[in-house]
């Protein structure tokens, strides 16, 4: 079951594509949106990654979080190459246990589903979307989704 808008957010604790550990509760006080995806270096995932990378409006209103369960070394060598300027985590190990704690882990594919979270700045979910694998999410969905928590 994905969780529910209106539910605190499960905290969880990982490392960034730089080995650098991370904490949703260390973004407490701003807005946090939580992309998980299926695979670095696949099409989709790639183009809806590099759609945020090139919405500097997007990045600037909310901290983004992109989530797969590739290795730390693999999320390196994407965010090298496709010039990704937030943080990638991972989800390896446990596999999957950040994307199982949002309902959002697919154990027949073994990796996380195309679902997104934003959090409000006191921790609660407050909008989720979760596309079918080969269909990209709309940025302006996000956009429209952060400009909701401040009116």
């Amino acid at each position: 079951m994905t969780a529910a808008v209106g539910t605190r957010a499960p905290d969880f604790s990982t490392r960034d594509q730089h080995g650098a550990e991370i904490r949703l509760d260390q973004y407490a006080g701003r807005p946090v949106v939580l992309v998980f995806y299926p695979y670095a270096f696949s099409g989709v995932c790639t183009s809806e990654l590099t759609a945020l990378r090139d919405r500097p409006d997007l990045l600037a209103a909310a901290d983004f979080l992109a989530i797969s369960c590739d290795p730390m070394f693999t999320l390196r060598a994407y965010s090298d190459a496709e010039r990704l300027g937030f943080s990638l985590l991972t989800d390896f190990w446990p596999h999957g246990a950040i994307a199982s704690s949002y309902g959002a882990f697919d154990p027949d594919r073994g990796c996380a589903r195309r679902a997104t979270f934003v959090i409000d700045g006191s921790g609660v979910i407050r909008w989720s979307v979760v596309n079918a694998m080969p269909e990209a999410r709309n940025p302006d969905d996000y956009a429209e989704a952060l400009a909701g928590l401040r009116s």
